[in-house]
Protein backbone atom coordinates (compact mmCIF):
# COMPACT_ATOMS: atom_id res chain seq x y z
CA UNK A 1 0.00 0.00 0.00
CA UNK A 2 1.18 3.57 -0.98
CA UNK A 3 3.19 5.01 1.70
CA UNK A 4 1.01 8.36 1.82
CA UNK A 5 -2.59 5.77 2.30
CA UNK A 6 -1.31 3.76 5.69
CA UNK A 7 1.01 5.57 8.12
CA UNK A 8 2.73 2.92 10.97
CA UNK A 9 3.76 4.50 13.79
CA UNK A 10 5.26 2.22 16.66
CA UNK A 11 6.02 2.62 19.90
CA UNK A 12 6.38 0.86 23.33
CA UNK A 13 3.81 1.20 26.38
CA UNK A 14 5.47 3.53 29.71
CA UNK A 15 4.60 2.18 32.70
CA UNK A 16 3.24 5.98 33.16
CA UNK A 17 0.22 4.72 30.77
CA UNK A 18 -0.95 2.07 33.04
CA UNK A 19 -3.85 2.38 35.24
CA UNK A 20 -5.64 0.76 38.25
CA UNK A 21 -6.65 -2.14 36.46
CA UNK A 22 -3.48 -2.73 35.69
CA UNK A 23 -3.78 -1.73 31.53
CA UNK A 24 -3.25 0.79 29.42
CA UNK A 25 -5.47 3.65 30.12
CA UNK A 26 -7.93 4.56 27.60
CA UNK A 27 -6.84 8.06 27.75
CA UNK A 28 -3.64 7.30 26.63
CA UNK A 29 -4.86 5.35 23.24
CA UNK A 30 -6.04 8.99 22.65
CA UNK A 31 -2.28 10.65 23.31
CA UNK A 32 -1.24 7.83 20.56
CA UNK A 33 -3.75 8.76 18.16
CA UNK A 34 -3.09 12.04 18.36
CA UNK A 35 0.58 11.14 18.08
CA UNK A 36 0.26 9.00 15.14
CA UNK A 37 -1.97 11.71 13.17
CA UNK A 38 0.72 14.28 13.76
CA UNK A 39 3.50 11.63 12.68
CA UNK A 40 1.60 10.82 9.47
CA UNK A 41 0.84 14.46 9.18
CA UNK A 42 4.38 15.30 8.98
CA UNK A 43 5.49 12.23 6.88
CA UNK A 44 3.60 14.08 4.24
CA UNK A 45 5.00 17.38 4.61
CA UNK A 46 2.19 19.05 6.72
CA UNK A 47 4.80 19.98 9.52
CA UNK A 48 3.61 22.41 12.57
CA UNK A 49 5.78 24.88 10.73
CA UNK A 50 3.47 24.58 7.88
CA UNK A 51 0.37 24.80 9.66
CA UNK A 52 1.71 28.10 10.80
CA UNK A 53 3.12 29.33 8.14
CA UNK A 54 -0.97 28.87 6.45
CA UNK A 55 -2.45 29.92 9.98
CA UNK A 56 -4.55 27.25 9.88
CA UNK A 57 -4.82 23.89 12.23
CA UNK A 58 -6.78 21.10 12.94
CA UNK A 59 -9.53 20.19 16.06
CA UNK A 60 -11.28 17.20 16.65
CA UNK A 61 -14.93 16.91 16.05
CA UNK A 62 -15.23 13.85 17.63
CA UNK A 63 -13.58 10.04 18.80
CA UNK A 64 -14.74 6.78 18.89
CA UNK A 65 -13.06 3.97 20.32
CA UNK A 66 -14.01 0.44 20.40
CA UNK A 67 -11.49 -1.49 22.62
CA UNK A 68 -10.98 -5.35 21.74
CA UNK A 69 -8.20 -6.48 24.27
CA UNK A 70 -6.48 -4.94 27.34
CA UNK A 71 -2.45 -3.43 26.76
CA UNK A 72 0.25 -3.37 28.91
CA UNK A 73 3.29 -1.70 30.26
CA UNK A 74 6.50 -2.85 28.26
CA UNK A 75 4.61 -4.10 24.78
CA UNK A 76 5.15 -2.94 21.71
CA UNK A 77 2.69 -1.21 19.59
CA UNK A 78 2.12 -0.38 16.42
CA UNK A 79 -0.84 2.16 15.05
CA UNK A 80 -1.59 1.92 11.99
CA UNK A 81 -3.59 4.86 10.66
CA UNK A 82 -4.86 6.48 6.99
CA UNK A 83 -7.38 8.76 6.14
CA UNK A 84 -10.61 7.69 5.20
CA UNK A 85 -12.92 10.30 3.62
CA UNK A 86 -12.13 14.01 3.16
CA UNK A 87 -15.53 16.58 3.04
CA UNK A 88 -14.82 20.11 2.13
CA UNK A 89 -13.90 21.21 5.98
CA UNK A 90 -14.02 17.61 7.57
CA UNK A 91 -11.47 14.82 7.19
CA UNK A 92 -12.44 11.01 8.83
CA UNK A 93 -9.41 9.08 10.38
CA UNK A 94 -9.05 5.79 11.23
CA UNK A 95 -6.62 4.10 13.51
CA UNK A 96 -5.95 0.49 14.12
CA UNK A 97 -4.03 -0.54 17.31
CA UNK A 98 -1.98 -3.72 16.98
CA UNK A 99 0.42 -5.73 19.77
CA UNK A 100 3.40 -6.59 17.23
CA UNK A 101 4.49 -9.83 19.91
CA UNK A 102 1.18 -12.18 19.04
CA UNK A 103 0.05 -9.35 16.16
CA UNK A 104 -3.52 -9.11 17.61
CA UNK A 105 -5.53 -6.13 17.15
CA UNK A 106 -6.35 -3.98 20.28
CA UNK A 107 -8.23 -1.49 19.49
CA UNK A 108 -9.97 0.39 16.16
CA UNK A 109 -10.98 4.31 16.80
CA UNK A 110 -11.75 6.86 14.44
CA UNK A 111 -11.32 10.72 14.47
CA UNK A 112 -13.39 13.40 12.57
CA UNK A 113 -11.33 16.16 12.56
CA UNK A 114 -12.16 19.60 11.48
CA UNK A 115 -9.51 22.35 9.52
CA UNK A 116 -9.66 25.67 11.27
CA UNK A 117 -8.34 29.00 10.62
CA UNK A 118 -6.22 29.16 13.75
CA UNK A 119 -6.56 32.97 14.69
CA UNK A 120 -10.79 33.00 14.38
CA UNK A 121 -11.09 29.36 15.19
CA UNK A 122 -13.28 29.10 12.57
CA UNK A 123 -13.59 26.43 9.86
CA UNK A 124 -12.03 26.41 6.72
CA UNK A 125 -12.36 24.18 3.52
CA UNK A 126 -9.49 21.94 3.70
CA UNK A 127 -6.73 22.81 0.68
CA UNK A 128 -6.61 21.01 -2.33
CA UNK A 129 -2.73 20.75 -1.46
CA UNK A 130 -3.58 19.02 1.72
CA UNK A 131 -5.60 16.65 0.16
CA UNK A 132 -3.21 15.56 -2.72
CA UNK A 133 -0.72 14.64 -0.07
CA UNK A 134 -2.78 12.16 1.18
CA UNK A 135 -4.18 8.74 -0.38
CA UNK A 136 -7.70 8.54 0.96
CA UNK A 137 -8.31 4.71 2.18
CA UNK A 138 -12.42 3.76 2.32
CA UNK A 139 -12.10 -0.25 3.26
CA UNK A 140 -10.23 -1.37 6.76
CA UNK A 141 -10.39 -4.46 5.16
CA UNK A 142 -8.34 -3.64 2.11
CA UNK A 143 -6.00 -2.23 4.43
CA UNK A 144 -5.95 -5.46 6.80
CA UNK A 145 -5.58 -7.51 3.83
CA UNK A 146 -2.40 -5.14 2.37
CA UNK A 147 -0.70 -5.38 6.02
CA UNK A 148 -1.34 -9.40 6.38
CA UNK A 149 1.08 -9.54 3.30
CA UNK A 150 3.44 -7.82 4.89
CA UNK A 151 3.52 -9.60 8.19
CA UNK A 152 1.02 -7.54 9.88
CA UNK A 153 -1.92 -8.42 11.79
CA UNK A 154 -4.64 -10.94 11.16
CA UNK A 155 -7.72 -9.37 10.42
CA UNK A 156 -9.30 -10.27 13.71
Amino acid sequence: MDDRGVYSHGFTIPAAAIDVNGHANNLEYLRWMQEAAKAHSDAQGWTQGRYEETRTTWVVRSHAIDYLRPSFAGERLTVLTWIGSFEERESLRHYLFWRERDRKVLAKARTLWVYVDAETGRTKAIPAEFKSAFLVVTDEKEVLRALRGQGHPPAR
